[in-house]
C-alpha cells in the first residue's frame, strides 16, 4: 500500500463531503478521492439548496455538527421560507446558491479540515480481504489502505450523457465518469441498476425579457439553515427568481418531436426520477395540463447563466432551441448550456444495513445517489450518516442509528434498507409518518444531543443549544402558572384577533392555545421572559400543537417497541412456519433487523408479523 487511513471517502459531491468531514472531526484520518479538484461540493443541477422535507434534512444535517447549512448559509443570493401559511409540519425553508461561490466554500473547508486529505483520483477497483473492504485501486494503479471505504460517486458511476440521438460516456456536466468501479462492485456480488436523471438548458440572463414575468423575491424576514447563522448577518441585497409557463406551443413542439426524445425512442435506458420529470415526460403524462410552470433561477452574482426550473429535457439541441423560444420571455434568450439526460450505474439499497454498510462486505459503506437517491440534501444526509457509523464502527462504538420518529434522516435511511427503490428516491413530506415531531424548528432539539455524543457538535454550540432547551421548557412551564383576569385591555386584544371574549380568568398557556391568539400577542400581559423568536416560536408550537404531539409520541412509543424487537442475523424464514410465500421472499432479501423494520416491508401483512413475533418467542425460550 502507498498509504494508509483510517477511512477513505470515493467521491467529493454532497455526500461525499460530509462523509469526510465528519469521519475526519471525529478523530480518524481520512483520505477524500475526487475525479476532479474543481467540483466539490459541485451543483450539476438546480442552484438551490433545501424546499419541503429537503430543507429539515438540511437542518438535521447542523444539527448534528454537518456542514451543508452552514456553507450556504455564506453563498446564497435569495432565501424564501415556503408553505408560511400552512402548519409548522410543512414550513421548509428554500435557498438560491451561488453555485461556483458554494463549490469553492466548500472545497476551502475540506481543505481546511485537520486529519482530512483531498486528492484527485480517479478509483477503479475495491480491495476486499476475507470478506472486509481494505482499500482502493486507482486508475494508476495506485493501491491505498483504509479500514472502512465509503462510496459516494454519484451519477458519475458509469454516466453516460444523452442528448438527442448523441450519447457517450461522461460524469455530470462534461467530467470524467468513474467506468471501472461499477464492475469491480458488480464482481463482489453487488446487484446494481441503471437510473437517469436530467438537467435543463441554461440561458443568458441579459437575453430575457422580464418584463413578461412574475418576480419571486426573497423574504425579508431572517432566516436561516445553520443554527450558528446569526440573524444580522442576513444578506439583503438578494436576487430575485422569475416565474414563466409553457404554452400550447411548447407543448405542440416537444409533441411534433416525440420521435427523436430518447426517453421515448428507447436511447434512454435508465429509470428516471418520477417526482422530477422531463419536461417532454410532463406533458406526455399531463396532457391535460394547457401550462407548466418554469421558474428562472439565476445561478450566481458573477455570472449571466439562468437555470431554466422545470424544464429539464434531453431532446436534441435545435427542437430545445425551439422549445425555449416558445416561452414567455424566452423568445430571445441565448442558450448558453444545453439541456441533457445522464444514466449512471446505482448500488440497489437493499442490500445496505441500516447503518448503510453493505450485507455482501464489512467495512464498506455507500450513500447519496449511489444509494439511488436524487438531490443534494437526500445526499448529504446520507454522507453524514455513512461517515458517521464508518468512524463508529472503527471507533469500537455503538452506530447511530434513527428511528423514524426521530429524524428526516431516518425516514430516508429506513425507506431506503427496507423498501428499496427501483426509481430515484426523493423524499418527501408524505413519507413521514411523524412529520410533525419532525419540523424545521426544532431539528437542533431533536438531534443535537447526539451530534455532541458523537464529537460532532462543538462544546460551544452544544451549550448554547442546551441554554436554549433549558430557555423554552421553563416558559412553557411558566405559562401553565399565569393566571390572566378578563381586563378591558386583554378583551380588547382577543376581540381584535378574532376571539371570543373571555368569561373568567385564563391560564397564560391555554390562552395561548386558542389558534386565533400567538406568543406576541399576549406578550404584554405576562412578565418578559427574555426569550429571542426562535425560541418564542418554539413556546408557542409546542404548546399549540400540545395533543397532537402527544399523540404523535404515543404512537413512536408503540413502534418503539417493535423496534427493541430484533430478529436474529442468522434466522431461516423458510423454517418459520405460516409465513406467506411472498413474505418469505421478502424477509429473505432484506433480511430486516427488527420487527418494526419488517412489518415496513412491503408485502409482509401484519399476520406475516404475528406469526415471525410468535416464533422469536418460542425461538427465545427454546435458547434461554
Amino acid at each position: 500500500m502507498k498509504e494508509n487511513f483510517d477511512i477513505i471517502v470515493i467521491g467529493a459531491g454532497h455526500a461525499g463531503c460530509e462523509a469526510a468531514l465528519a469521519s475526519a472531526r471525529m478523530g480518524l484520518k481520512t483520505a477524500l478521492f475526487t475525479i476532479n479538484l474543481d467540483m466539490v461540493g459541485f451543483m450539476p443541477c438546480n442552484p438551490s439548496i433545501g424546499g419541503p422535507a429537503k430543507g429539515v434534512v438540511v437542518r438535521e444535517i447542523d444539527a448534528l455538527g454537518g456542514e451543508m447549512g452552514r456553507n450556504i448559509d455564506a453563498t446564497y443570493i435569495q432565501m424564501r421560507m415556503l408553505n408560511t401559511g400552512k402548519g409548522p409540519a410543512v414550513r421548509a425553508l428554500r435557498a438560491q446558491a451561488d453555485k461556483d461561490l458554494y463549490s469553492k466554500t466548500m472545497k476551502a473547508t475540506v481543505e481546511a479540515t485537520p486529519n482530512l486529505v483531498l486528492r484527485q483520483h480517479i478509483v477503479d477497483e475495491l480491495i476486499v480481504e476475507e470478506g472486509k473492504c481494505v482499500g482502493v485501486i486507482t486508475s494508476s494503479k495506485v493501491k491505498y489502505g483504509a479500514k472502512a471505504v465509503v462510496v459516494t460517486t454519484g451519477t458519475a458511476l458509469k454516466g453516460e450523457i444523452v442528448i438527442g440521438e448523441l450519447k457517450y460516456s461522461s460524469g455530470p456536466n462534461n467530467s470524467l465518469p468513474a467506468n471501472k468501479l461499477s464492475g469491480s462492485l458488480k464482481s463482489l456480488g453487488f446487484e446494481i441498476a441503471r437510473f437517469k436523471t436530467g438537467t435543463p438548458p441554461r440561458v443568458k440572463s441579459s437575453t430575457i425579457n422580464y418584463d413578461v414575468t412574475e418576480i419571486q423575491p426573497g423574504d425579508t424576514t431572517p432566516n436561516n439553515f445553520s443554527y450558528d447563522t446569526k440573524d444580522e448577518d442576513y444578506l439583503e441585497d438578494q436576487i430575485p427568481c422569475w416565474l414563466t409557463y409553457t404554452n400550447a406551443t411548447t407543448h405542440q413542439i416537444i409533441n411534433d418531436n416525440l420521435h427523436r426524445a430518447p426517453m421515448f425512442t428507447g436511447i434512454v435506458e435508465g429509470v428516471g426520477a418520477r417526482y422530477c420529470p422531463s419536461i417532454e415526460d410532463k406533458i406526455v403524462r399531463f396532457s391535460d395540463k394547457p401550462r407548466h410552470q418554469l421558474f428562472l433561477e439565476p445561478e450566481g452574482r458573477n455570472t449571466e447563466e439562468v437555470y431554466v426550473q422545470g424544464f429539464s429535457s434531453s431532446m436534441p439541441e435545435e427542437v430545445q432551441h425551439d422549445m425555449v423560444h416558445s416561452v414567455p420571455g424566452l423568445e430571445n434568450a441565448e442558450i448558453m448550456r444545453t439541456g441533457y439526460a445522464i444514466e449512471y450505474d446505482v448500488v440497489l439499497p437493499h442490500q445496505l444495513k441500516n447503518t448503510f454498510e453493505t450485507k455482501l462486505v464489512e467495512n464498506l459503506y455507500t450513500a447519496g445517489q449511489t444509494n439511488g437517491t436524487s438531490g443534494y440534501e437526500e445526499a448529504a444526509g446520507q454522507g453524514l450518516y455513512a461517515g458517521i457509523n464508518a468512524a463508529l464502527k472503527i471507533q469500537g462504538k455503538s452506530p447511530l442509528v434513527f428511528g423514524r420518529d426521530e429524524a428526516y434522516i431516518g425516514v430516508l435511511v429506513d425507506d431506503l434498507v427496507t423498501k428499496g427503490t427501483l426509481e430515484p428516491y426523493r423524499l418527501l413530506t408524505s413519507r413521514a409518518e411523524f412529520r410533525l415531531l419532525l419540523r424545521h424548528d426544532n431539528a437542533d432539539l431533536r438531534l443535537s444531543e447526539y451530534g455532541h455524543e458523537i464529537g460532532l457538535l462543538p462544546e460551544e454550540r452544544y451549550a448554547k443549544f442546551a441554554a436554549k432547551k433549558e430557555k423554552i421548557e421553563k416558559e412553557i412551564k411558566r405559562l401553565a402558572k399565569i393566571n390572566l383576569k378578563p381586563t378591558a385591555e386583554l378583551q380588547a386584544l382577543i376581540v381584535s384577533c378574532g376571539g371570543a371574549e373571555l368569561k373568567d380568568g385564563i391560564k397564560a398557556v391555554d390562552l395561548l392555545k386558542r389558534p386565533e391568539m400567538n406568543y406576541a400577542d399576549i406578550k404584554p400581559f405576562i412578565d418578559d421572559a427574555d426569550l429571542d423568536n426562535r425560541e418564542a416560536e418554539q413556546v408557542e408550537i409546542t404548546v399549540k400543537y400540545e395533543g397532537y404531539i402527544k399523540k404523535a409520541l404515543a404512537n413512536a412509543a408503540k413502534l418503539k417497541k417493535l423496534e427493541a424487537r430484533k430478529i436474529p442475523d442468522d434466522i431461516n424464514y423458510q423454517e418459520v412456519g405460516s409465513l406467506a410465500n411472498e413474505a418469505v421472499q421478502k424477509l429473505e432479501k432484506i433480511r430486516p433487523a427488527t420487527l418494526a423494520q419488517a412489518s415496513r416491508i412491503s408485502g409482509v401483512n401484519p399476520a406475516d408479523i404475528n406469526v415471525l413475533m410468535i416464533y422469536l418467542e418460542t425461538r427465545g425460550r427454546k435458547n434461554a
